[in-house]
């Protein structure tokens, strides 16, 4: 049963104190799994009564759980540019998934800030930081910042490109990734992903070492073994989830997990390892829910942004933990390198504060707001539940979460959204004009932190925009989904 005592401790609004990264004998190994369009609710310890997830389960319930846990970004570009640089979309410029327009261009009064679609390498990732304090680093999986992620701090490669996508889906070929060249026909590529991992790991298991899998599943294409897919197919339907093919992908992520655990213990380091679990935004909305969040991957809604998150570190973390404090990815910087013993960089300025108080809880953090800024255009998956229109999982917005309240601002018609995200979670009763004082509140504070941000807001008007054609889009698509 988990204990409410973290609870306690964050309402009296401990303060983090400083910390030097010295290196120590309890530096441990740290695996940091990372999945890719992975709901919320995608796990059995997230309350999925349909998705099969036993060794996440397990490590989740040896370790501290966190409820309100959120990514930097609703899509996949700009959520990793964040979490490897620790820092907030303007300040790496990441907004999207390219730098194009996403959507119709006759739909949307706005030009999109185009941004960039390489994270810089003047950017020192948390892999730079492990290096420097002796760690042997890894990355195994999807890349998606640049060509190649070994001029970020990473001394091995496996499956990193640009692609966001599997190269060629789950199953062979896999053409231009490097380490997946030799793969046989029937091979699945979670699988190798995780076998690779354990290579790393046996070779390494007397150094210390990085190891960052970042797993293409569960993003498109939606493929897994048929005979996981046939046991789904089986099974009674959960309250909340029923689609075999996404059930059958998630168990082969877990499967992997299982045989990783398995392998720390069988090299003798399990006690020495943390392992830190979370996912880079919603999930696919066709293929899962988050309910009774709103929204899924792309909208910043809860459902595209709040992600399961958890971490594991025998002799720190106390098992059975819950923390409810809200976090984000950017977090994640600073608290890797204290828990390597890594220097944090001289010159580069960092979003998230170090979470090793929550986790060792001796403390709490400092109250803060968290922000999400997005100035571009995400189209729609023709699937209207958690977005404002039925046309564009987001349109041009910042979001500013503080405390209990949350405050959405979009640019288009300059529409505020005030929602209490105690009493209500999923986001469903806007609470601006009721509550004018807090919306005025959050909004100042949201618009002080786009000016020290730099952050971009699009003013330019679109030159291909139709407003009646727009209108007539949106009419139609919600007719087609009227009562879904």
């Amino acid at each position: 049963m988990r204990t409410p005592l973290l609870t306690c401790l964050f309402a009296l609004g401990f303060v983090t104190t400083a910390w030097s990264a010295e290196p120590t004998s309890q530096t441990p190994n740290v695996l940091f799994i990372y999945l890719d369009d992975y709901g919320w609710r995608d796990a059995g310890f997230m309350g999925s009564d349909f998705y099969e997830t036993p060794h996440l389960d397990a490590l989740a319930e040896r370790g501290m759980v966190f409820t309100n846990a959120y990514s930097c970004a609703a899509n996949c570009a700009p959520a990793r540019a964040s979490l490897l640089s620790g820092q907030y979309s303007p300040r790496h410029e990441i907004y999207n998934v390219g730098t194009e327009r996403r959507g119709n261009p006759k739909h949307g009064s706005l030009m999109h800030v185009p941004g960039t679609d390489t994270l810089s390498t003047e950017i020192r990732t948390w892999a730079h930081q492990a290096k420097v304090a002796g760690y042997k680093t890894a990355m195994i999986g999807k890349w998606h910042l640049s060509d190649d992620p070994l001029p970020y701090g990473f001394d091995v490669n496996v499956g990193g490109t640009h692609s966001g996508s599997p190269p060629k889906g789950y199953f062979p070929p896999h053409p231009k990734a490097p380490g997946l060249e030799d793969a046989s026909e029937d091979e699945y590529l979670t699988d190798r992903l995780s076998q690779e991992a354990i290579q790393f790991m046996q070779q390494h298991r007397d150094e210390a070492w990085l190891l960052y899998l970042s797993h293409f599943a569960v993003h498109t294409p939606l493929q897994a073994k048929p005979e996981l897919v046939a046991k789904y197919q089986a099974k009674q339907p959960g309250t909340l989830h029923d689609h075999a093919v996404m059930a059958a992908m998630i168990e082969s992520v877990d499967d992997g997990v299982g045989q990783m655990v398995a392998t720390l213990e069988e090299l003798g380091i399990e006690d020495k390892t943390a392992i830190v679990f979370t996912s880079d935004n919603g999930g696919y909305g066709p293929a899962t829910s988050m309910a009774p969040l709103r929204g899924y991957k792309g909208t910043y809604y809860e459902g595209g942004i709040r992600e399961p998150f958890f971490v594991t570190w025998p002799g720190v973390v106390e098992a059975g933990t819950t923390c409810e404090v809200p976090v984000i990815a950017a977090d994640l910087y600073p608290t890797f390198c204290e828990m390597m013993g890594a220097e944090l960089p001289a010159n580069q300025k960092l979003d998230g504060v170090s979470l090793m108080p929550l986790l060792n809880q001796e403390s709490g953090i400092a109250d803060r707001a968290l922000y999400w800024h997005f100035p571009a255009y995400l189209q729609s998956y023709a699937w209207i539940d958690g977005q404002r229109d039925p046309l564009y999982r987001s349109r041009p917005c910042s979001i500013i979460r503080d405390g209990r309240y949350k405050l959405h601002e979009y640019f288009e018609d300059g529409g505020l959204e005030l929602y209490d995200l105690v009493s209500d979670p999923g986001e469903t009763n806007n609470l601006a004009v009721e509550n004018p004082l807090k919306t005025r509140l959050l909004h100042s504070k949201l618009v002080a932190w786009r000016e020290q941000a730099n952050a971009p807001v699009p003013t330019e008007s679109n030159p291909n925009h139709d407003p009646a054609k727009e209108q007539q889009a949106i009419k139609k698509a919600e007719k087609k989904f009227a009562g879904r």
